[in-house]
C-alpha cells in the first residue's frame, strides 16, 4: 500500500496534506473570531453606577415579551437579540440599559434616525449618537444602545452620559 514506487504514496500524502490544511484553516478561522462581550459595566466599574439586575437577553422572535407593541419595527429592521439590565446612580436615579444587536449596521442606524424630535442633541458615541433630557441612543456598528432614565434631575443628564460612555467601551 505505501510503496514508493506506486501511486497510493502521493494520493495519500495529497489527501493528509489537504486535510491537515482544512484543520489549520478551521483552528484559524475560529481563533480570529471576535469572542462575545458583555457590553454591561459591573457595579462601580462607572463613578456612581451600580448594575441592580441580571442581563435580561430576548432573541428576536421573543421581543414582544419586552417591548410589546415596537417589536415590529426592530424585527424589520434586523434584531438578532436585545440584552437590557437595570443601573442605579448614586442609589437614587434609576436607568435600563439596552443593546440591540442587529444583523448590520444599517439596522442600527435605521432605529436610531426613526423617531428623533427637534430636542435631540448630537453626542459623540459611538458612530452616532443623540441625548434627550432622560435619554441617550447612540449605535455603535451592528448594535444600538438606548439608555433611559425613570426621572430628571439636574444631574441627569451627564450621568447618562457617563454610563453611555461605559457601554460603548465595552461594545
Amino acid at each position: 500500500m505505501f510503496r514508493s514506487n506506486g501511486w497510493m504514496l502521493p494520493i495519500w500524502l495529497s489527501m493528509f496534506a489537504a486535510f491537515l490544511g482544512a484543520m489549520i484553516a478551521i483552528t484559524a478561522s475560529e481563533g480570529c473570531k471576535k469572542a462575545k462581550s458583555d457590553p454591561f459595566p459591573a457595579s462601580g466599574a462607572i463613578a456612581g453606577w451600580d448594575k441592580t439586575s441580571d442581563t435580561r437577553v430576548f432573541a428576536a422572535k421573543d421581543l414582544w415579551q419586552y417591548i410589546d407593541g415596537d417589536a415590529e419595527q426592530y424585527i424589520s429592521a434586523g434584531v438578532v437579540s436585545t440584552s437590557t439590565s437595570d443601573y442605579k446612580y448614586q442609589g437614587q436615579l434609576e436607568a435600563v440599559v439596552d443593546v440591540y444587536t442587529m444583523n448590520d449596521a444599517a439596522g442600527a442606524r435605521k432605529i436610531l434616525e426613526t423617531g428623533q424630535t427637534s430636542d435631540a442633541k448630537t453626542v459623540q458615541l459611538g458612530d452616532a449618537g443623540v441625548a434627550y433630557a432622560q435619554s441617550i441612543s447612540f449605535r455603535k456598528g451592528r448594535s444600538l444602545v438606548r439608555i433611559v432614565a425613570y426621572e430628571s434631575t439636574s444631574n441627569t443628564p451627564q450621568a447618562l452620559l457617563a454610563l453611555a460612555r461605559g457601554v460603548e467601551a465595552k461594545l
